[in-house]
């Protein structure tokens, strides 16, 4: 019996491969709009952030979300993005 693959994807923040079931997505839509996607299914370009309020501020310090979506992140998701992770 063959096991499932994990899908592995890198944290934007801290740069550490995890399972993706572990990682929050925030995706820009064909639309030019910025959503956290929670389950993962958004069409979009997407980038990934460990469930970690350090590896948000790193992120967002390092301006890699910005970078990995082609367009500044409003406030507005970043609060979001905090609410989500608890922090």
């Amino acid at each position: 019996m063959k096991s499932k693959k994990i899908p592995m994807r890198t944290c934007a923040g801290c740069r550490e491969t995890k399972p993706k079931a572990e990682l929050i997505r925030v995706v820009r839509t064909p639309g030019g709009e910025i959503k956290v996607d929670l389950r993962g299914k958004v069409s979009g370009r997407g980038v990934y952030v460990c469930r970690d309020t350090e590896c948000l501020k790193k992120s967002v310090k390092s301006k890699a979300l910005s970078r990995a979506l082609e367009t500044e992140i409003s406030e507005e998701v970043l609060q979001t993005l905090e609410k989500e992770i608890g922090g």
